[in-house]
């Protein structure tokens, strides 16, 4: 059989890893699928004199370059939404397949690419897109076929799990980490799309659509950041027997679905508690199999790379083995899509951690149980801590509860004339089966 013919869209770190790795492995590639690899163009604007070129074609015309005759497949890593757009546009319209491995414009464009690779019966594989090295999508859509999940939780943010593993293990500031990690290269100049959950958001997105067959709705993904994350707040949840991690969580409820990335207490006998450093982990719970822990290293030219090549010799055996080209790797199949309601951040159930400061009063304490209790607020634990300056401060653990009633709670405890500063609300979860 003749080759297929590869086109790679940017060079970077990811790009390079995966023309390397298909370079050095073309005859365990070949032996896997039956036919030669070809990488015919690179699509870059600047020089790679580390990596092997010689007789690939370089242009820095994208559009270009996925229109030529002589490419079937186009891999796409430049990142960001445009041009990433518009080129896997042009290549689904010229009956390219596609390997892309950018999350952030699946999250926000997906339902309009994949409605188009389906009129053009090509394919888009995407398992770099999350996770990295973790083949978390194949997991859903394969591995877990036969099943009926419930809920799914990751940590799928390495820079924030780097972060907050600092925080705990070293008691060093927010600030403090994020310096380092950026001196690293774990995180960028700008660490917005990390540390506010952005990036994470983009991942759960894409997650939830396989998981449980919905539209990809980044909009309505509820998301909040680890900034405000103290010492003091990982110290205490250490001292209570919890761990703060920077979690994505998908969950079926009885009046639809909750898609939310927070930081959040979770027991720290849990597996999913002991992930640290900048690895990742997905936690799946399914009606059949009961829950399943995914672990690995979510980013980087290694293991990112060979999710972007696992997904290409998945599109090369489908190439091989399909009649009409338009493969069998499971796409968004929009006739079969459920428009179930996503939750509203106020609609959403999970138990909290409360800690505020609070003058050194009689009956302050008494006042906050009451008000929690008259919302429905079940306590499970409180402790106070010693005195910081004139304050005292107090922990409080609940039980799940919805959060637009935990809103009114806090709120009317905020006004108490003895509650100094603003009340730190985290939210807590057992993760249980």
């Amino acid at each position: 059989m003749k080759p297929v013919r590869l086109a790679i869209l940017g060079l970077g770190t990811v790009g390079g890893g995966a023309l390397k790795l298909l370079q050095e492995n073309a005859a365990e590639i070949k032996r896997r699928t039956g036919r030669e690899i070809q990488i015919t163009h690179v699509g870059t604007r600047r020089p790679r004199p580390d990596l092997e070129l010689e007789g690939i074609k370089q242009s820095a015309d994208l559009l270009d370059i996925v229109r030529q005759p002589d490419v079937d497949v186009v891999v796409e890593v430049m990142g960001g939404i445009h041009p990433a757009y518009e080129v896997i546009m042009e290549a689904i319209k010229h009956g390219k397949q596609v390997v892309t491995a950018n999350k952030a414009l699946l999250a926000e464009h997906g339902n309009e690419l994949f409605k188009a690779a389906e009129d053009n019966a090509v394919q888009i594989a995407y398992e770099a897109a999350v996770a990295g090295g973790i083949p978390i999508i194949k997991v859903i859509r394969e591995g877990l076929a036969a099943n009926h999940i419930e809920w799914l939780a990751g940590i799928i943010n390495g820079t924030g799990n780097f972060i907050l593993t600092e925080m705990r293990e070293k008691g060093r500031a927010f600030d403090d980490v994020l310096k380092e990690a950026q001196e690293l290269g774990y995180a960028e100049a700008d660490p917005t799309f990390d540390v506010e959950g952005i990036d994470a958001a983009h991942k759960l997105t894409i997650l939830a659509s396989c998981a449980f067959g919905i539209p990809l709705q980044f909009d309505k993904v509820y998301t909040e950041g680890i900034s405000k994350i103290t010492a003091q707040d990982v110290k205490y949840a250490e001292d209570l027997g919890f761990r703060i991690k920077h979690l994505g969580i998908a969950r079926r409820a009885e009046k639809g679905i909750e898609l939310r990335v927070h930081p959040t207490l979770i027991p720290d006998e849990q597996l999913i508690a002991n992930v640290n450093g900048v690895k990742n982990a997905v936690l799946v719970q399914a009606n059949a199999v009961g829950p399943t822990l995914y672990y690995g290293a979510g980013a980087g030219a290694g293991p990112t790379a060979s999710a972007v090549v696992a997904d290409v010799i998945d599109i090369v055996r489908d190439i091989s083995y399909t009649e009409d080209g338009a493969g069998t790797i499971p796409q968004l199949a929009f006739e079969a899509l459920t428009n179930v309601p996503i939750l509203s951040r106020e609609e959403m159930t999970t138990g909290y951690y409360i800690r505020l400061n609070a003058e050194d009063q009689t009956g302050v304490l008494a006042d906050v149980t009451t008000i929690l209790s008259r919302a429905g607020i079940s306590i499970d634990a409180i402790m106070q801590q010693s005195r910081l300056k004139d304050l005292i401060p107090i922990v409080i653990l609940t039980d799940p509860i919805v959060e637009s009633k935990m809103d009114d709670a806090l709120a009317q405890i905020q006004a108490l004339p003895a509650i100094r500063g603003e009340i730190v609300r985290i939210r807590l979860e057992s993760l249980d089966s």
